[in-house]
């Protein structure tokens, strides 16, 4: 098992180990998100998206694109710490940061063969959609119900466990 730090790299550099990977035969999936404070929603969408193939890739938002995407006062924890937790649970594989407010240019890189998204998603609504079919991209809805978020558990917090 490679450390969680091992886990993160560059967009070019993980151009190079899925180009590998997949020579080998393994299906990628990426998926995505903020990940601003880790919960249980997080970790059942990550197991479930490696389900969908072999080797996952989690694309974070940068902490300019988390800003822009969730307002002010957010992310609460920087880019580095939120790629750190992501790359600690078990079923990621690689790491990627990136500061656009999608993922449509890591699909170009990347080429994944599944593009994972949550349950708050249908095909029809995930952004980057059009881009994933026009590469030849499978999209997959994965996760459990959307019951979780990390506005609320910020709001649970500032109120106090009970309200």
């Amino acid at each position: 098992m490679r450390k969680a730090d091992s886990k993160i790299v560059s967009r070019i550099e993980l151009r190079g180990l899925l180009d590998e990977a997949k020579h080998q035969g393994k299906r990628v999936v990426l998926a995505n998100g903020c990940f601003d404070t880790l919960h249980v929603g997080h970790v059942r969408y990550l197991a479930a998206a490696k389900k969908e193939g072999n080797l996952l890739v989690v694309g974070v938002n940068s902490d300019t694109s988390v800003g822009n995407l969730k307002g002010p006062g957010r992310p609460i924890l920087d880019q580095q710490a939120r790629a750190q937790l992501v790359a600690a649970i078990n079923d990621v594989d690689y790491v990627v940061v990136f500061p656009e407010p999608n993922v449509e240019s890591l699909l170009e890189v990347l080429r994944p063969d599944v593009h994972a998204k949550g349950t708050d998603y249908t095909q029809e609504t995930v952004p980057e959609r059009a881009v994933a079919k026009r590469l030849g991209i499978q999209v997959a809805i994965v996760g459990d119900l959307k019951n979780h978020s990390t506005r609320e558990f910020l709001e649970q917090i500032r109120k106090g466990r009970n309200g």
